[in-house]
C-alpha cells in the first residue's frame, strides 16, 4: 500500500500538468502577492490573538441584546471566529506561503 501512494506521488510530482497548476497558484512577487498573503493569512492571526477575547465579550454582551436576524448573525459569527484564539493552521500556511513566495 505504501509503495502504491508513493508511486502515485511520485507520477503527480513528475507530471507537467501538476507542475503548471503548481505555478499557477504561487503568489507573484510583487505588492499583491505579499500584500494578499500578509492581509489574508498572517494580519486576521494577529488580530485574534492580541483583541479575540475582547472581541468575544463585546459580541457576547451584543447578543445579549434584542437584535434583528443579521445583526444576530454578524455576532455570533464573531463569537465564532474569535472564541478560540489563534488558528495555528492557518497561520503556518500564511507563513508557507510567504516561504513560497520567496523561494
Amino acid at each position: 500500500m505504501k509503495e502504491k501512494i508513493k508511486a502515485k506521488a511520485q507520477a503527480i510530482v513528475q507530471n507537467p500538468n501538476a507542475k503548471k497548476a503548481l505555478q499557477s497558484i504561487k503568489p507573484q512577487k510583487n505588492f499583491w502577492g505579499i500584500g494578499g498573503v500578509v492581509l489574508f493569512f498572517i494580519v486576521p492571526e494577529i488580530i485574534a490573538y492580541i483583541w479575540g477575547e475582547d472581541i468575544t465579550k463585546y459580541a457576547n454582551n451584543e447578543l445579549l441584546k434584542p437584535q434583528d436576524f443579521l445583526n444576530t448573525q454578524y455576532y455570533e459569527l464573531l463569537v465564532m471566529l474569535f472564541e478560540e484564539g489563534i488558528s495555528y493552521i492557518n497561520l503556518a500556511i500564511g507563513i508557507a506561503l510567504l516561504i513560497w513566495l520567496f523561494l
